[in-house]
């Protein structure tokens, strides 16, 4: 049986099948085709497939060199539905980032450094540019070290990963409705996008503490409805059109840190909870919190003003994440850079073979 030459990634809590875009069809349509069969969607089990029958292990990336002046490679993200026959390139990924730079090196797109390595990343889906550095001793990716990251066992080798023109990355505006406060059905929230489209809304004007446990969330489908109403109609403001079958904008519900962090939070994606929080997601909660009149600004602790300061802990279902965003915050504001720390890890190279 024909397959297809893969490595299967970690990248910070998500986890993903990685490709070189040139043994793929090139034909979108064909591809996706492709990549359902590869995945075993759509089934809720993922049984017949290589996902792991949840939208954090569902994800695909697909690699390339990068034709565009100063950039490595491209890099582009694809989210494959677990229940559903859908393949989506309308969001970035930051975990699954923070292992394309090792995936580069190891299909020899990029030559290591001696030491460490930097790979600066075209996001295709938005076509913002990362940088990633992370260790490469005697010229080999080195996985293993110290570093801890939340809802990942053990720890790893640091990935330092820079965000430098994330702002408006699908909406074309850090604020995309152009306030920073809407209503919907009632509800105040803030619109956002610094590297991902995002809903915030306070975890108590949906009934909810704001402390729920992913299960407790997910076992009410009523909380679900909710959501997905109000990310359809603020899908709209932001300029998205129609996403009732489109993995963005996410929703995250803010509350005030119960761990000596900035913030809590719990996110939908798109109405299934979040075992922890997306990078960019995080990213684009921060920046709205730092803002002045937005929803969350009264519960972030830490610092305010968005001037750099170091990195605020955004705390999840599994922990928290560390986010460091340095925000001018005139007017219109803007983003000077966003950074995070994360980690990876091969976990395994070599065939995958789709399901006939």
């Amino acid at each position: 049986m024909s397959g297809v030459p893969a490595t299967l990634m970690r990248g910070g809590t998500s986890k993903g099948l990685f490709l070189l875009a040139s043994d793929l069809p090139a034909d979108a349509g064909d591809r996706d085709d492709l990549l359902l069969r590869l995945m075993g969607s759509p089934d809720p089990a993922q049984i017949d497939g290589l996902g792991g029958a949840a939208p954090v292990t569902s994800k695909v990336a697909v690699i390339a060199p990068s034709q565009t002046p100063g950039h490595d490679v491209d890099y582009l993200f694809l989210q494959v539905g677990v229940e559903t026959a859908t393949v989506s390139d309308r969001q970035n990924c930051g975990n699954l980032l923070a292992a394309v730079g090792q995936f580069a090196v190891g299909r020899g797109l990029v030559t290591a450094g001696p030491e460490r390595t930097e790979v600066r990343i075209r996001m295709v889906n938005s076509g913002s540019t990362a940088v990633s550095r992370f260790a490469t001793p005697g010229g080999q990716v080195d996985y293993a070290g110290d570093t801890a990251i939340a809802g990942v066992p053990g720890t790893a080798a640091p990935v330092l990963l820079d965000f430098l023109d994330t702002e408006g990355s699908t909406t074309g505006a850090l604020l995309p409705t152009g306030r920073t406060v809407d209503r919907i059905d009632g509800v105040e929230v803030t619109c956002v996008d610094n590297g991902m489209p995002v809903v915030v809304v306070r975890a108590a004007d949906l009934g909810l503490s704001g402390y729920e446990t992913p299960g407790e969330l997910g076992a009410d489908p009523g909380l679900a409805s909710r959501v997905d109403a109000l990310r359809v109609r603020a899908g709209e403001l932001m300029g998205l059109g129609d996403v009732r079958s489109a993995p963005v904008p996410k929703t995250t519900v803010v509350a005030p840190a119960a761990h000596g962090g900035a913030i809590s939070t719990r996110t939908f994606i798109p109405v299934r909870p979040h075992p922890a929080i997306g990078v960019l997601g995080a990213v684009s909660v921060v920046t709205s919190a730092l803002l002045e009149g937005t929803v969350g600004h009264d519960l972030l602790a830490g610092r305010a003003g968005g001037r750099a300061g170091g990195p605020l802990a955004v705390e999840h279902p599994t922990g928290s994440l560390d986010v460091d965003v340095d925000l001018d915050a005139g007017d219109p504001p803007r983003v000077v850079r966003s950074t995070v720390v994360r980690t990876a890890r091969a976990l395994f190279d070599g065939v995958a073979l789709p399901r006939a």
